[in-house]
């Protein structure tokens, strides 16, 4: 069985003349450049732990296949606004299995995207646990019903964003969750 059993979050920006460079320009801010980046569905495993960039990295060589939650934006308009964030809602206990989200926008602040991510991961959370919530509720509100529901006790997100830059090179914009598989004691 491949169940991640910790996960670390970051993120990067990145410029270049070409579009792919720029992408791995931003893969390289946040250090997950050399390794086979794998797309996965947003399931947060039961008893993962979350681990700091630098611990995470530590487990991965060159080359290894990982799994990831990505969020990516992209453009190559001078100024305008671009954001990627990842959202966390993970339930009380850590018997059960939580959410993260992507989300990626233009003209967005980094507070509003983050929120927003963490809003999104919060509510898949919430309707599979059965908590009841209004919608139309602002993302504060929420908060504070799962949080009082007891069941839903962490979220969080991570969020990059930039402008696209002054002279026509392609910004690239990156937040990710990056999943452990095995051991993490044992590398």
């Amino acid at each position: 069985m491949h169940l991640p059993k910790a996960v670390f979050f970051t993120k990067g920006v990145g410029k270049h003349k070409e579009k792919l460079q720029s992408f791995e320009a931003a893969l390289r801010q946040a250090g997950i450049e050399r390794y086979n980046l794998v797309s996965v569905s947003s399931i947060y495993p039961p008893g993962c732990r979350i681990l700091t960039r630098d611990k995470g990295l530590s487990y991965l060589e060159p080359g290894q296949i990982v799994y990831t939650v990505m969020a990516r934006n992209d453009t190559n308009e001078p100024g305008r606004q671009l954001v990627a964030s990842i959202g966390l809602a993970v339930p009380a206990g850590g018997n059960t299995y939580g959410y993260l989200s992507e989300h990626h926008a233009f003209g967005e602040t980094a507070k509003k995207a983050g929120d927003y991510s963490e809003d999104l991961a919060a509510t898949m959370l919430a309707t599979t646990l059965g908590i009841p919530f209004d919608p139309d509720q602002a993302w504060d509100e929420r908060k504070q019903v799962y949080r009082t529901s007891q069941r839903v006790f962490h979220s969080r997100n991570i969020t990059q964003s930039a402008r696209g830059d002054s002279g026509g090179l392609w910004t690239t914009v990156v937040a990710a969750a990056v999943f452990i598989i095995g051991d993490e004691d044992n590398g």
